[in-house]
């Protein structure tokens, strides 16, 4: 096991024994309510308040702490994928098309191994502590927006959150600083032209044929536009139009998504988006419907929050375990908090060939040997946190 300040193998197993439980019985987002029970249950027994007023099957624990002077959050996401699972390990899923394939029941886990921690150490916490079970991180409108809505955040000076993370090492803890995940928005786009036969082309008005053109445009937003260090994409996953040969069809149906690093450059990519998509369409006699779904903001990671947590890493597993990585244009909506709140988003390694298989592919697995690291990381986290 890897050396720790406050975690024994006592607490790694059962830790380990509630990962693989909530494997086991994994619930879709905003329907987590088995999950949600059994997590209230744990925190009765370690005698940790439950806070109401907040949606369900969100679950929120708090923790006074010896002084109450500062309050940290810390944050699980709890919910799991429609995704069918592979593999022959014990603790497969047993609910047919769900599974957790993207270490969620992992980061319920060790949070909840922190609560048991600090119902058995009370005086080793000074700051108080709000602890964070959340529904729907993976789907949009997102459990983390209506939590900060319904005013999660009031009163907290911090907020931290981890994952296990399958492309980083095993051993290893790492975040970038700053710009560090993307905003995820997805459009529907439809073009509607005048039909015709494919002989007769000047008696139509081609949506594909516009289509091109504007998928084109599309990409000098992100060339010409964006300011090539904040980093963005626009990609099309979808065109349907038509079926036979020789037939122009009236309408062409786009279907996308857009990233970016920074809001600026999010807000950038919709607005220029939405108005080539009209004047294009315009310019060719056709009509261009622009249709924004709002996903996820950019990730950006406060650098005071990111050097107190580096500060805790190299103080506690010594100075090679921290790794500087680069953004990337994945998504998470622990970004609703951080575009809040000061705080961090951390990653802890766990690649090895236990995990060898990427978040979200049938046979995902984390590798429990990850998991003393990530409860003593939040451990320290709670006791040295705060700014």
């Amino acid at each position: 096991m890897v050396q720790t300040q406050y975690v024994n193998q006592e607490l790694v197993d059962w830790t380990i024994k509630q990962r693989r439980h909530f494997h086991m019985y994994p619930e879709l987002s905003g329907q987590e309510f088995k999950t949600a029970a059994y997590i209230k249950e744990r925190l009765k027994e370690f005698d940790i308040p439950l806070v109401e007023g907040y949606s369900e099957p969100h679950v929120i624990g708090y923790f006074k702490g010896t002084e109450g002077e500062k309050t940290i959050a810390l944050r699980a996401d709890i919910d799991a994928l429609p995704i069918v699972e592979e593999g022959d390990k014990p603790y497969l899923s047993t609910i047919p098309g769900v599974m957790h394939g993207c270490g969620h029941d992992g980061h319920t886990a060790t949070l909840l191994a922190v609560a048991k921690w600090m119902s058995e150490n009370p005086q080793a916490i000074k700051n108080n502590i709000v602890l964070i079970f959340q529904s729907s991180e993976e789907i949009s409108p997102s459990g983390a927006k209506q939590l900060v809505e319904e005013g999660i955040l009031e009163g907290v000076d911090v907020i931290y959150g981890i994952h296990y993370m399958s492309s980083l090492p095993l051993g290893e803890i790492g975040f970038a600083v700053g710009p560090a995940m993307a905003s995820c928005d997805d459009f529907d786009i439809t073009i509607e032209g005048k039909g015709g036969h494919g002989g007769s082309p000047h008696e139509t008005i081609d949506p594909i044929y516009i289509s091109s053109h504007l998928i084109q445009a599309f990409q000098s937003i992100i060339s010409r536009n964006l300011n090539p260090t904040h980093g963005g994409v626009i990609s099309i996953g979808s065109i349907q139009a038509g079926n036979p040969y020789n037939v122009i069809p009236d309408k062409v149906a786009l279907k996308g998504t857009m990233r970016a690093l920074t809001y600026e450059g999010a807000d950038l990519m919709h607005k220029k988006m939405e108005k080539l998509t009209q004047s294009i369409c315009a310019s060719f006699d056709a009509q261009g419907h622009f249709h924004f779904i709002e996903g996820t903001p950019p990730l950006y990671n406060h650098p005071e929050a990111c050097e107190k947590a580096h500060e805790i890493i190299e103080t506690t597993f010594g100075k090679d375990v921290f790794t500087s990585l680069e953004p990337v244009l994945g998504a998470e909506d622990f970004s609703y908090y951080l575009k809040e709140k000061t705080g961090a988003f951390i990653n802890v390694g766990m690649q090895s060939e236990k995990s060898a298989y990427p978040h979200h592919h049938p046979k995902f697995d984390i590798d429990e040997a990850a998991i003393p690291t990530g409860i003593e990381l939040m451990i320290q986290l709670a006791i040295n946190g705060s700014l």
